[in-house]
């Protein structure tokens, strides 16, 4: 009986023993654990990037780690979506600084020469009236155009596609530039099927295509031609303008739909370089995308392809 006293009563210090043991390591655990999990957040609210082969074990702490280095992941590439947009927004509000400078430095110059009443008579007043008109003009067609490129670019306005006849589209494009054309005697050609039906958006489709061919009337000469004709492939349906105007460098050809863009030799030429820009803007926003060819004084060719 004492024999088995004895053996109960070293059982029992034995489990004893090793629950305290259990117990002091599980509190080291938790502790260590605990110490890592908070060198590991100041690590973040440093910004340090938290390295993924850093710890492979598969415990507790290997876990934990691994969520923490996915917070890192999401906090380093929210940091850089913060500075590219800071960079943008820099780059832009330079870009407006910039083109609103030359119009509004006019406006004030030919005000002040209208106040100044003994250095103009009734003619170069009059003179001076127009040009303060053409400059108002050119701002507010700026200011309208970067308004329509931050709201695409913002996702304020919607692209609403619907499936309709293709050739209301072009009609309202062409009538927009026959004045236009008409001044400088450049005849229009269009080669395209009436009946032909595309799921698209008229308005901004529209805008797009009327965009390209204002730019073919701004840089094609006096008596040129420019050609519109639309076919229609298994994938995509191409509209493509063909004008004879002065055409464009193969190393430009790259960068004439950045935001701003005017070729040196255009300086003098009405517009604000941001056509072609808003055009692919539309265009890719409707899963299409958009070509040139050109020759310099040959002309050019856009090709704008939009999905079936």
């Amino acid at each position: 009986m004492e024999m088995i006293l004895c053996v109960a009563a070293l059982m029992f210090a034995g489990t004893t023993a090793y629950l305290l043991w259990k117990n002091y390591r599980l509190k080291q655990d938790v502790y260590d654990v605990t110490k890592r999990l908070d060198g590991g957040l100041n690590e973040l609210l440093n910004g340090v990037r938290l390295d993924t082969e850093a710890y492979r074990q598969d415990d507790l702490w290997g876990a934990v780690y691994e969520k923490l280095c996915r917070v890192s992941d999401m906090y380093a590439r929210k940091n850089t979506e913060v500075w590219e947009e800071k960079e943008s927004l820099k780059e832009l509000v330079s870009d407006i600084s910039h083109q609103t400078k030359t119009p509004l430095a006019n406006i004030k110059l030919y005000l002040e020469m209208l106040s100044d009443e003994k250095s103009a008579d009734v003619v170069e007043r009059a003179a001076y009236f127009e040009k303060l008109g053409g400059q108002v003009d050119k701002l507010d067609f700026l200011l309208q155009s970067m308004v329509k490129m931050s709201r695409l670019e913002t996702g304020a306005i919607k692209i609403q596609k619907e499936d309709a006849h293709l050739a209301e589209t072009l009609a309202t494009a062409v009538g927009a530039v026959v004045p236009g054309a008409d001044k400088k005697r450049i005849q229009i050609c269009v080669d395209y099927d009436e009946k032909l039906r595309l799921c698209h958006d008229k308005k901004w489709t529209g805008e797009a295509i009327f965009n390209i061919l204002e730019n073919a009337v701004k840089y094609t000469k006096a008596g040129g031609n420019i050609y519109i004709s639309v076919s229609r492939g298994e994938f995509f349906t191409r509209i493509s303008v063909a004008d004879t105007g002065k055409g464009i460098l193969v190393e430009r050809q790259g960068t004439i739909f950045t935001r701003f863009y005017r070729e040196p030799e255009v300086h003098d030429t009405e517009g604000v370089g941001l056509g072609l820009y808003l055009a692919r803007k539309i265009i890719t926003m409707q899963d299409g995308y958009i070509e040139v060819e050109s020759k310099v004084s040959k002309g050019s060719t856009f090709h704008i392809n939009l999905p079936n």
